[in-house]
């Protein structure tokens, strides 16, 4: 498939190529042969009209010597072979009958060589028509030649002062002269036109081949991707369309690269996450059962047990709510409510683990009732992730603060602890599903990385969005704020004044004191009505 594409673009592209020479040279020669057909014209007219005069001036002058007589016509035979063989055209000069009286035919002999005979007679109708004016048309069609022949006449007059005609001058040269001309311009055109094809092709052949060359790349990096393995990527060697293309192929290929290995991760994560609370619920359960266990002791292990439940359950619920983020079927169920108060009970679900580490908890005190409107469930598990990871990474002795903030548009929501921070490298892909900064677990051992990918999808579902800046060893912050609905704006009330109310108003305020304090109980009654 590959190559018939190679093949099909240069295919297409020398079909255009010679179409656009075959168009070119068909244009081009009949626009040559249309002018060389006028410009042979044009010099005969011209050359049987200077013959013409040549002829007249000549039958002017009336000489009484025969020798002078003889000698001028001598040379005005030897002017016309001379003239004929300059153009390569044949000359003539009739009478009004059409008898030929003397001429040259160079053009003819050319042709025939030592058999040609020269021209006795035209017909008559050709010198009329040359008497008439100008004569131009197809020797052969004329019957003048047995041969196509462009040939033109013309008048030829008496003497200088009296145009009454004499007789005809016709110049004529074969059709195929300019057929051997038009044939030899339409070589060259062959020639050249050949060299430049091949060049196109060649041209055409390299660019199509780099343009492909990506294309054949992208396809066996697909295939390798195919079969797991990830690691190739296309060379970008332009800026245009395909360089883009290959630029978002790699870019897609680092994502799928980054995607699978988070998956692994994940499966690894979920592997642990599952084997460790069933293993725990079936020693403990197995211990119950077959007495290992002594029942004094049952009640706290059961304990144990619900909490791995819970643990379980609390593993399922996450991956149900990805799973329904996913595919678009979680609705939010928008309401208002304090946001504050819900970040104070969350608070107050982690308070053993709050006072075990010994955490300084700020801001609390100071946070002000603040309405959103937002499904509550939802945010109060973005709260609650965010708290639990506060509490998890804080260091013992450390402290998280809280700050809840409102403006004009939005109210957010800052939740900052201290502890080991958050490496520069690793802030951009802290909100990636499956990613987790604790590679060594040692923090973090209940975890999947999907908590983070979560809160920032809940809120962006709201249509806010979430951010983090960290410290190395000094402090982290997650901040989110949640858009507040738009309100339509409500009109000032209109009062009708009437001109009673504008003269008192111009009054006194002593002097009408009284009277206004009437007609304002009086409008207020209106209004209230």
């Amino acid at each position: 498939m590959q190559k018939s594409l190679f093949g099909k673009y240069l295919r297409i592209t020398m079909v255009i190529v010679f179409a656009s020479f075959v168009v070119l040279g068909s244009v081009m020669m009949i626009s040559f042969s249309e002018y060389t057909k006028n410009d042979k014209r044009k010099i005969l007219t011209q050359s049987a009209n200077s013959m013409a005069s040549l002829t007249t001036a000549t039958l002017s002058i009336n000489a009484e010597d025969d020798v002078q007589n003889a000698s001028r016509w001598a040379f005005l035979r030897l002017f016309v072979q001379t003239f004929s063989l300059n153009i390569d055209a044949d000359i003539f000069v009739t009478d009004l009958e059409g008898n030929v009286l003397f001429g040259a035919f160079a053009n003819s002999t050319d042709r025939k060589g030592d058999q040609f005979t020269p021209l006795e007679s035209v017909p008559k109708d050709a010198v009329d028509r040359a008497i008439a004016g100008a004569f131009t048309g197809n020797g052969k069609s004329s019957d003048i030649y047995e041969e196509p022949y462009y040939v033109v006449g013309v008048p030829l007059a008496t003497s200088a002062s009296d145009t009454t005609p004499a007789g005809a001058v016709f110049a004529a040269t074969n059709a195929s002269s300019l057929t051997e001309y038009q044939f030899a311009a339409f070589q060259m055109f062959l020639v050249a036109a050949a060299a430049a094809f091949l060049l196109s092709f060649c041209v055409v052949g390299v660019f199509a081949y780099r343009l492909v060359k990506p294309l054949r790349q992208m396809s066996a990096a697909a295939k390798s991707f195919g079969e797991g393995d990830f690691s190739v990527r296309v060379p970008v060697t332009s800026s245009d369309e395909i360089g883009q293309l290959a630029l978002s192929f790699n870019n897609m290929a680092d994502s799928l690269s980054n995607s699978e290995s988070m998956n692994r991760s994940f499966v690894a994560n979920v592997s642990h996450e599952l084997k460790t609370p069933m293993t725990t619920i079936a020693g403990f359960i197995d211990g119950i059962l077959d007495g290992t266990i002594p029942p004094e002791r049952q009640s706290h292990y059961l304990r144990i047990v619900s909490d791995e439940v819970k643990r379980l359950s609390r593993l399922v619920k996450t991956m149900l709510n990805l799973s329904r983020i996913d595919n678009g079927e979680l609705k939010l169920r928008p309401s208002d409510f304090d946001i504050s108060e819900t970040v104070l009970s969350t608070v107050l679900t982690f308070e053993k683990s709050i006072n075990d580490k010994q955490i300084d908890i700020r801001g609390l005190d100071t946070l002000k009732p603040k309405q959103v409107h937002g499904d509550e469930d939802l945010l109060h598990q973005v709260v609650y992730n965010l708290v639990e990871n506060a509490v998890k990474f804080t260091n013992p002795g450390g402290y998280i603060a809280f700050t809840v903030s409102d403006s004009i548009d939005r109210v957010a929501v800052d939740i900052e602890n201290s502890g080991s921070g958050i490496q520069p490298d690793e802030l951009p892909m802290v909100f990636e599903k499956f990613y987790k900064t604790d590679k060594s677990r040692s923090q973090d051992k209940n975890g999947m990385g999907l908590g983070l990918y979560l809160v920032k999808t809940i809120i962006r579902l709201h249509g806010g969005d979430i951010t983090v800046t960290s410290a190395v060893d000094q402090f982290t912050r997650f901040s989110f704020y949640i858009p507040k609905p738009a309100e339509v704006p409500k009109l000032r009330p209109t009062y009708n004044t009437t001109v009673e109310d504008a003269v008192i108003s111009e009054r006194p305020k002593k002097e009408h004191h009284g009277r206004d304090d009437a007609k304002s109980n009086h409008k207020d009654g209106q209004n209230h009505e």
